[in-house]
């Protein structure tokens, strides 16, 4: 078994935040009608996509009736279909749509993985949780040792991105849309997350996440040893 697929395996498993373990389960059980006949997956979701990823999305946490229910993070949703179109266009996932897990989507170049892995109630995970959740990532990114950028889906996935530094960043960089910082092992970039909020108020766009994408190709791109950018940080504090 690979390190990733061991890692997987603990994931799935895990039971540490009582809180999360009843929510996600209770909806497992209870469903949203428009899903009544399907199986919900109703676990921790893992990340997924290329061993060999250069670049590295990061979310909050799946949806209590999109990953919770499909088994991948940022899958059935509208936040999902938004991003898979996006990642089609860039030439980063062999299809615009993914449903669930094992589907027969392929990412290149990319993996897609949360901060949180068990769906939170309201979307808020409970600092405790985001704290005890942090293992999986810290475990997570040293097995893709071709990691050079990091899109950082929202304010959220931004902040557990920096918490992943050995040595933090002074001043800390704020979140922004299209916020750029070398972050040393990886370089950051920040996107809007693509929640219905922000997608259909227009504050995400498509031409917008095709921009944060480009860059990240380009930066994933570059010859080994070029040396990252210098470090640009967006004075914008939005969140996602």
């Amino acid at each position: 078994m690979s390190a990733l697929a061991s890692l997987e395996a603990e994931v799935v498993d895990c039971r540490r935040c009582p809180r999360l373990v009843e929510w996600r389960e209770r909806v497992a059980r209870e469903k949203r009608a428009a899903f009544r006949d399907e199986e919900y997956w109703g676990r921790p979701v893992p990340g997924f996509g290329d061993p060999e990823a250069r670049i590295l999305l990061l979310g909050l946490a799946p949806a209590a009736h999109g990953g919770n229910r499909t088994g991948r993070v940022f899958t059935g949703d509208r936040s999902g279909d938004f991003l898979f179109a996006a990642l089609h266009r860039a030439g980063l996932a062999d299809r615009p749509v993914s449903v669930r897990r094992g589907d027969g989507l392929t990412l290149h170049g990319c993996w897609i993985t949360a901060a949180v892995r068990c769906a939170p109630p309201a979307n808020r995970p409970l600092p405790a949780e985001r704290d005890a959740c942090a293992r999986w990532l810290r475990a997570e990114v040293p097995l893709l040792p071709g990691l050079r950028v990091v899109v950082c889906l929202g304010g959220y996935a931004w902040d557990a991105a920096l918490r992943l530094l050995e040595h933090p960043l002074r001043p800390k960089p704020r979140f922004g849309h299209g916020a750029e910082v070398d972050a040393g092992p990886w370089t950051l970039l920040g996107c809007f997350h693509p929640s219905q909020q922000n997608t259909f108020t227009g504050k995400l766009t498509p031409d917008m996440v095709d921009a944060v994408l480009a860059r990240a190709r380009a930066l994933a791109d570059q010859p080994s040893g070029a040396g990252a950018p210098s470090a640009r940080r967006d004075a914008s504090t939005s969140a996602a």
